[in-house]
């Protein structure tokens, strides 16, 4: 029973996996049975480059989030329940009227729209990072990036990815 493996240690892609966003469990036994394939990053591209036209928001920082949030896996589900490739929680899909968070075209495009906001918000990529994440009440509240361990990983991260990719 799927339940009682280690599905995460028995994958190919175990490394990929120890991201900070989860994998779908059914993802990666796909995965392990040889009917799925993680993504690459090149497989979005357009759709990127796209939202990035859209949006104004460099190509390379929505790869970049995306990188991190999802590891490029339109499938992927956090365990506070974000959904897709850009990781949007329910509420925010709803604000963005996101109706399938799993259709990477949408997925990207609200999540690029919703970065865009909170670049115009905040000034900085940092904090509309940190908003990105943490939501943009605790980046008011605590008057910068907000204290959360989640948030201040997830910062670094996205700006270490985002320096690479430039």
């Amino acid at each position: 029973l799927i339940q009682d493996m280690d599905i995460y240690a028995l994958s190919p892609h175990a490394h990929l996996l120890a991201q900070p966003r989860m994998v779908s469990p059914l993802v990666v036994q796909e995965a392990i049975q040889g009917r799925y394939q993680l993504p690459s990053q090149a497989q979005w591209q357009d759709i990127i480059e796209d939202s990035s036209k859209i949006s104004g928001v460099d190509a390379k920082l929505i790869a970049a989030v995306i990188k991190v949030e999802s590891n490029n896996n339109p499938r992927a589900i956090s365990p506070k329940g974000a959904q897709g490739l850009m990781q949007l929680m329910p509420s925010t899909q709803t604000y963005l009227g996101v109706l399938d968070p799993f259709d990477p075209k949408a997925n990207v495009q609200a999540g690029s729209l919703y970065l865009k906001e909170q670049l115009a918000s905040f000034g900085t990529v940092e904090l509309a990072l940190a908003a990105y994440n943490a939501g943009p009440g605790n980046v008011h509240k605590h008057g910068g990036v907000p204290p959360f361990v989640e948030t201040q990983s997830f910062v670094r991260q996205v700006l270490a990815a985002y320096s690479t990719l430039h």
